[in-house]
């Protein structure tokens, strides 16, 4: 497009000879530099949204981690002689396998995917059968953590958790309940629209004053022979396409829980969690990593 553009400028003023388009290309440079620190600070704060949901998502991952060390720490029958039986085991493993739901479920949630994948994503790794209709609530990850709470003082009740293992235990509740709203957070608080829009006025204002400035620059370098302007078209169309391509890069990583190729890859990061966790509570069948589609992990 660009291109098209700027070698029918290139045209109208060369062979028709039509020197009324040409501008001053001091204003054109102005704008230019007036453009490229708004898009400059359009990119730099998109990337900081996406680099922030990458580091939430990092917290996951280690909050996951002291969740099921403190489930296998914590959660033992009173007759306790540094050994696993099947009570024990049993609640280690619904708990964990809980959590394990509970992060797929906030990718869902996030993805605004929940309806459709809930069955195949999320029940799998829910062993009390009451869990399985959390996925028609308006937010399943936050009443899977709350289940997770009540089987906490139910275990406290039993006799399996001291309240003050109960009390630390909730702390990682508490902090998994704050990942989820920061990513709540970025996802329904969308990049300010005005610098979305005007961002990309901006943009083509000045790939289409671009060429008007620099016809005329050309057309005085008489050492560059006849043709010389000509060569207006490649720079202008060069310069144009490279702030084109800076907005366009901050546009896609203004949002990065929608499952693109330039998003927080949420799915391998759970798969990631999912081989931890399993191998933490002593299993061997485990998954593969999520491999790359075209290079790209989503």
């Amino acid at each position: 497009m660009f291109a098209v553009y700027d070698a029918l400028i290139g045209f109208m003023y060369g062979p028709l000879n039509i020197h009324w388009l040409d501008i001053p290309w001091q204003p054109v440079a102005t704008l230019g530099t007036a453009v490229a620190f708004y898009i400059g600070f359009k990119s730099n704060a998109s990337y900081s949204r996406y680099w922030e949901a990458r580091q939430l998502w990092g917290a996951v991952v280690n909050s996951s981690r002291t969740w099921t060390g403190r489930v296998l720490d914590f959660v033992r029958t009173p007759d306790d002689n540094y050994g696993y039986d099947s009570a024990e085991t049993t609640a280690h493993r619904r708990l964990v396998y809980r959590h394990l739901a509970w992060v797929n479920a906030l990718r869902l949630h996030l993805r605004r995917q929940t309806a459709e994948l809930w069955q195949t994503e999320v029940v799998p790794f829910l062993l009390d059968p009451a869990d399985h209709a959390l996925g028609q609530t308006n937010n399943p990850p936050a009443q899977l953590v709350v289940r997770q709470g009540h089987d906490l003082r139910q275990l406290s009740f039993d006799g399996m958790l001291t309240e003050f293992r109960e009390v630390s235990m909730a702390e990682t509740l508490r902090d998994l309940n704050n990942h989820q709203g920061a990513c709540e957070r970025i996802k329904n608080t969308p990049f300010p629209r005005q610098y979305a829009f005007f961002s990309y006025v901006f943009v083509m204002i000045f790939a289409l004053l671009l060429p008007l400035g620099l016809v005329e620059e050309f057309d005085h370098r008489v050492a560059l022979g006849p043709y010389h302007v000509w060569l207006m078209v490649p720079f202008a169309t060069l310069v144009s396409w490279v702030f084109h391509t800076i907005e366009k890069v901050g546009h896609n990583s203004e949002n990065p829980f929608e499952n693109q190729e330039n998003d927080v890859s949420m799915t391998a990061i759970c798969r990631s969690i999912e081989i931890d966790l399993r191998q933490m509570l002593g299993e061997t069948k485990l998954p593969k990593p999520v491999p790359p589609v075209a290079d790209v992990l989503y």
